[in-house]
């Protein structure tokens, strides 16, 4: 059986031009479940005659469609970013292809119609040649694309055999290298649809909408004899081709609203839903309904940890969901279209849609883009067939705004003929395309990880570029979500909502790549690159999502959805402003609750009259009437939904803010006064015991420690590791991983403890001075650490802290301070201010690749007990952050998967003054200038109480 098609660069073939996807009341039957498969190590070792009836399939495997074969134990995933993983020879593939043959009978289903029918494959990856009861129908290319072929003449009533031969490679994966796990199989849905004579073959709905006049103007282009009704608007046969203007509600992200109709003719019905909306580039922004659009969206691919592309319905709801609840606005179909009901879910709750066509030739960049398909005259109907099968497909949905030609495939002929094809065939749309750089063939510029400096710039219209200075401007990848982080997020919605044409961005990305493996003892953990024993692969660079693999948020969502939240709180002269950031709407949905904290304990709380906020303005209201207070007093306001909505019930927090009322107190009496007693190898201190000749604490209270000293140190994150110039290469050159620790003094006085010790890297000259300052009282034992650069540093610090270690029974933790997540200096916008209570292992943030994380901020005080309530308590003068763990920063710092961490017998504290930002150099800018730690002269004062059962220290 020749298999010559799989190395032909043309489209598939056979199947039928594309079209809108819809359902109707036509009949259809869903062939999803188990298959007979077998894989073979090439197309050319596959069996023969699979076609055939009575071929004998009883000695192969079943496998589960749609799916991948990978994923249900035959051959493995591999994972790539940008490398081909075999050689670079368009559209040649190996010859040691692997080749899933799937095989399914099935009886149609009782009163099935004599008439024609369809066959429907949603997605297949990467090729496919396709029979139906011994009858070639055509061959499949362009994965996450729809295909359709005539059948209804090949059907019987009983024993249909439909054949699929797939194929891993083809010449279609040149165009498919799309920073994703390879995976194959029938990933998508199949059905067999019947196709009514006289029924509705497709059609295109347009919605329009006049700002002006509040006008909408609808119509449908379809076959003749094909009418539109939707009985809410009155709208009752409408011709195609003809059209009607009528007062409409117009659809947006803030305010999805749908109309229900039908589009139908006398022998199929197809149920529509409409919204009305008009998209313009105009006055270099890009207007929706006659209103700028701010994109807070994020890039998602479609994946799940134990099924792939594969993605269950309920999980692409799962998705929506969570982006709504987060203030995600927009999304990028990264890169390829989506399973259709992902973009049914997007037109009903309200988001922004750039829709992208399933190509990407990042490969050949390495090459210095030599035989890059985009200029090649032999793949420019490919180009165009994947385009077509895009924009048909998904013609009919109000959230798509902006149709994507692709991802990273540098530039050319093709790319610029399915521009123009893409502008004719739909000028409704604008069409986006990073690649074009000269913005000669799109009519939005766009970049990706462009950093502040360059954002700036091109907000101030600092450009040679004519063309580029004209149009709206978007990020279409920025802040990458890779392990801890983005940092940074802050100071580029600043920069969006300074300048008006700078009109957001995409976080890259929505969602960890993660697939679920278990380890030798039965944990299961999350597997990247390399894992399955690829020869060339990227490692976890595709763990790079705001959610980890099982769609658990990461810190880094709670910081997208504070850093964007729609609308703002602050202070303003002797009262509360709300300034409404939404794009369209108003501040009527929402009702705005208060409550007023002493020293992170409520005291009073309340409802905020606040009138509404039209969209873009600010409002002032006098603050509540607050009780007086005796230590820190906070006031919070939260805009709650006033009532329940699709996404989200009524309660649920769309933004807060915090504002300071009343200081903290001052602090209480001096920790002075315990004698300094010698005894036995030991120094005792009120509460402390310490070392007598290294002066470091040894015991607090009864309780066993090792003591505080100076650390420097932290297992590097993604961010750390990134760049052509990572710090953590910086850190590790300068010893910082490896510090050692001389004592050079212990003095010993009347009442209280001096410890002079220098910290320096093994085989260098410079290092860090660090004096301890201890005194106390009975209970109280107070620390002053001083530190001082000795010698040129070369490089930034990773944390500038202290590193101590308390009994693990010491499990419980409660701290007032910032919260309730971690915070590091350049994303720390959603932590507030308040008293929290948690476990040391629930203060640990599973990233998929093991690094810093779970540092809070801002304590003024920390606790950590035991079950039966012993402990210790540490006050900070004024603030300090801290880190509790199970394992040390080396441990965390070897771990390569989160099962390599094995809690130890002690939690492991790090009490910090400051710590380096995190930024987003895994693949993008550095730490901004500010938040980057510098050695430097630094002092740090905290005081450790014992905590008793009976809590005597509170």
């Amino acid at each position: 059986m020749s298999s010559s098609y799989v190395e032909d660069p043309a489209p598939g073939h056979g199947s039928l031009p594309p079209r809108a996807a819809f359902s109707s009341d036509a009949r259809s039957v869903s062939l999803a479940g188990t298959w007979r498969f077998h894989l073979s190590p090439s197309a050319a070792a596959a069996p023969e005659g699979i076609a055939r009836d009575d071929f004998d399939d009883s000695g192969w495997d079943t496998i589960t469609v749609p799916g991948h074969w990978q994923l249900q134990g035959h051959g493995k995933p591999a994972y790539t970013n940008v490398h081909y993983p075999f050689p670079v020879q368009p559209p040649l593939v190996p010859s040691d292809n692997p080749t899933g043959d799937h095989r399914l009978t099935f009886d149609l289903p009782p009163g099935w119609p004599d008439e024609p029918a369809l066959l429907r494959f949603d997605g297949v990856d990467s090729c496919a040649k396709v029979w139906l009861n011994g009858e070639e129908l055509g061959v499949t290319r362009g994965s996450r694309l729809p295909s359709e072929f005539a059948a209804g003449h090949l059907l019987r009533p009983r024993g249909n055999v439909l054949a699929v031969r797939v194929h891993q490679w083809s010449s279609g994966s040149y165009l498919e290298d799309q920073d994703m796990w390879w995976l194959s199989g029938i990933f998508r849905g199949v059905a067999l649809l019947s196709r009514p004579v006289g029924g509705v073959e497709d059609y295109r709905l347009h919605a329009g909408y006049d700002h002006v006049s509040g006008l909408g103007t609808l119509s449908v282009a379809a076959a003749d004899g094909v009418l539109l009704s939707v009985p809410e608007l009155g709208v009752e046969n409408l011709p195609s081709g003809s059209a009607v203007e009528l007062p409409v509600e117009p659809w947006s992200a803030e305010s999805p609203r749908l109309y229900h109709g039908e589009v139908h003719t006398a022998a199929e019905r197809v149920p529509v839903r409409i919204g009305f909306r008009t998209v313009v580039v105009e006055d270099g922004l890009l207007k929706v309904n006659g209103r700028r659009v701010l994109f807070r969206g994020v890039n998602r691919h479609e994946h799940h940890p134990r099924f792939g592309r594969a993605l269950p319905r309920e999980f692409a709801l799962a998705d929506v969901l969570l982006m709504k609840r987060h203030n995600v606005n927009a999304v990028r179909t990264s890169h390829y279209p989506p399973d259709p009901y992902f973009l049914e879910l997007c037109d009903t709750h309200g988001l922004w849609v750039i829709d992208e066509c399933d190509l990407e030739t990042h490969g050949f960049g390495d090459l210095g883009w030599a035989g890059n398909p985009s200029d090649d005259p032999q793949w420019g109907e490919a180009y165009l067939d994947r385009m077509r099968r895009t924009v048909e497909r998904d013609k009919n949905h109000p959230s798509i705004v902006l149709w994507s030609l692709g991802n990273e495939a540098h530039t050319g002929r093709n790319l610029a003929a399915t521009a123009a094809w893409t502008q004719e065939r739909d000028p409704s749309r604008p069409v986006h395309y990073e690649g074009d750089f000269e913005c000669e063939y799109v009519d939005v510029h766009s970049r990706m990880y462009a950093d502040h400096t360059e954002v700036d710039r091109i907000g101030r219209r600092d450009d040679p570029n004519e063309r580029r200075r004209s149009l709206p401007f978007l990020l279409c990848e920025f802040a990458h979500a890779m392990g801890n982080g983005p940092g940074g997020l802050l100071e580029y919605r600043e920069l969006f909502e300074r300048y008006p044409h700078v009109q957001g961005g995409f976080v890259w990305e929505w969602l960890d790549h993660g697939l679920a493996r278990r380890d030798a003892a039965g944990h299961e953990y999350f597997a990247y690159g390399g894992d399955f024993g690829e020869q060339i692969h990227d490692g976890n660079f595709v763990i790079d999502g705001l959610v980890h693999p099982d769609r658990t948020p990461s810190p880094a969502l709670a910081e997208f959805a504070k850093v964007f939240e729609p609308v703002r709180i602050g202070a303003s002269a002797g009262g509360v402003r709300i300034s409404n950031h939404y794009d369209v709407a108003g501040s009527a949905h929402l009702v705005f609750r208060w409550s007023f904290e002493d020293d992170g304990v409520e005291v009073a709380a309340g409802e905020l009259a606040v009138p509404e906020v039209p969209s873009g303005q600010s409002l002032d209201v006098p603050l509540p009437r607050l009780p007086e207070v005796s230590g820190e007093g906070v006031l919070t306001v939260r805009a709650e939904l006033a009532a329940d909505t699709a996404w989200a019930s009524a309660r649920h927090v769309v933004a807060w803010g915090q504002l300071p009322v009343t200081p903290a107190a001052d602090p209480g009496p001096a920790v002075v006064g315990a004698p300094l007693l010698r005894e036995r190898g030991l120094l005792r201190l009120g509460p402390g015991a310490f070392d007598a000749a290294t002066g470091r604490l040894v015991a607090l209270g009864g309780h066993r420690v090792e003591g505080p000293r100076l650390d420097l140190w932290r297992a590097p994150t993604d961010n750390d590791r990134g760049s052509d110039d990572p710090e953590a290469t910086r850190w590790r050159a300068a010893g910082l991983h490896r510090l050692q620790h001389r004592v050079a003094e212990v003095d010993g006085r009347a009442s209280a403890l001096v410890v002079r010790t220098r910290v320096a890297p093994p085989g260098l000259a410079f290092g860090m001075l660090a004096e301890y300052h201890w005194s106390a009282d009975d209970d109280r034992l107070r620390l002053r650490v001083e530190v001082e650069p000795d010698g040129e540093w070369p490089c930034t610090l990773p944390r500038l802290g202290l590193r101590m270690a308390v009994p693990g029974a010491f499990g419980g933790v409660e701290w007032f301070g910032a919260g309730p997540g971690e915070a590091y200096a350049d994303s720390r916008q959603a932590a507030r201010l308040g008293r929290f209570s948690s476990t040391v292992d629930a203060l640990q943030t599973p990233y998929v690749y093991p690094q810093e994380n779970g540092n809070r901020a801002d304590a003024r005080w920390l606790r950590l007990t035991s079950a039966g309530g012993a402990g210790i308590r540490i006050e900070g003068e004024p603030v300090f952050d801290f880190t509790a763990r199970r394992w040390t920063s080396e441990d965390l710092d070897a771990a390569r998967h989160t099962v390599d961490l094995v809690p130890g017998e002690l939690v492991h504290l790090n009490l910090d003054l400051a710590q380096h930002g995190l930024g987003t150099a895994s693949c993008g800018p550095g730490v901004l200038p500010r938040y980057r730690l510098h050695a430097q002269k630094a002092s740090l004062t905290l005081t450790f109480s014992p905590i008793t059962p009976e809590g005597a220290a509170r």
